[in-house]
C-alpha cells in the first residue's frame, strides 16, 4: 500500500509518501508545494498542479489529511480551509478515499503525546527512516499523517478480521 499525506498550508502544502508493507515503513518521497504570489485563486491553482503532479508520479493508493484547527484569525482561518479543500481535492480526482485525522491524533500515533511540537515529529521521522533528510517541517508532518493513516487502516482492518471471526 502507497499512501500519499498532506500537510495543508496556503503558502506551503507538505506532501509525503510512504510505501507500508505489514508494519513494515519505506520513505518513498517527500516535499513542499509553494503557492507563490499572486491572487488567491492563483495561489490556490499553483498547490492544485503541484499536488495533481506529486499524484501523478507516486500513484499513492491511499491518501489522509490533517484537519483544520480554528485559530484567532478567521480570514486566516478560511483561507486554510481553501487551500485543505484542494488537499482533499487532489487524492478524490485520482479516486482516493481520503482520511482526515485531527493534529492531536497524528502526534499521539507518531511521538506519542497529542502536544507534540515540530521538532519532535521531525526527529520521530528521522527514527523511522534513517538517513532520510526531511526538507521542512511540512514534509516532515505529512509523513506522520501518513504513518498515522497507516497504523489507523491496519487496525481497522485487524478489528474487521477480529469481528469476522467472531461471527463465524
Amino acid at each position: 500500500m502507497r499512501i500519499l499525506g498532506i500537510d495543508p498550508g496556503l503558502r506551503r502544502l507538505g506532501w509525503g509518501i510512504v510505501d507500508v508493507d505489514g508494519s513494515r515503513f519505506r520513505h518513498l518521497a517527500h516535499g513542499t508545494c509553494l503557492s507563490g504570489t499572486g491572487d488567491l485563486a492563483t495561489r490556490l491553482l499553483a498547490l492544485h498542479t503541484e499536488l495533481t503532479a506529486v499524484v501523478a508520479r507516486y500513484t499513492p493508493t491511499h491518501a489522509a489529511v490533517e484537519q483544520t484547527f480554528v485559530n484567532r484569525d478567521p480570514v486566516g482561518t478560511l483561507k486554510l480551509g481553501q487551500a485543505r479543500a484542494v488537499a482533499l481535492l487532489v487524492p478524490a480526482q485520482a479516486g482516493l478515499t481520503v482520511g482526515e485525522y485531527a493534529p492531536n491524533a497524528v502526534k499521539k500515533a507518531v511521538v506519542g503525546v497529542g502536544h507534540a511540537d515540530k521538532a519532535q515529529i521531525k526527529h520521530m521521522i528521522g527514527l523511522q527512516f534513517p538517513g532520510v533528510t526531511v526538507d521542512g517541517p511540512d514534509a516532515a508532518d505529512a509523513l506522520a499523517i501518513a504513518m498515522c493513516h497507516a497504523w489507523h487502516l491496519q487496525s481497522s482492518g485487524r478489528l474487521q478480521a477480529a469481528l469476522r471471526k467472531a461471527a463465524s
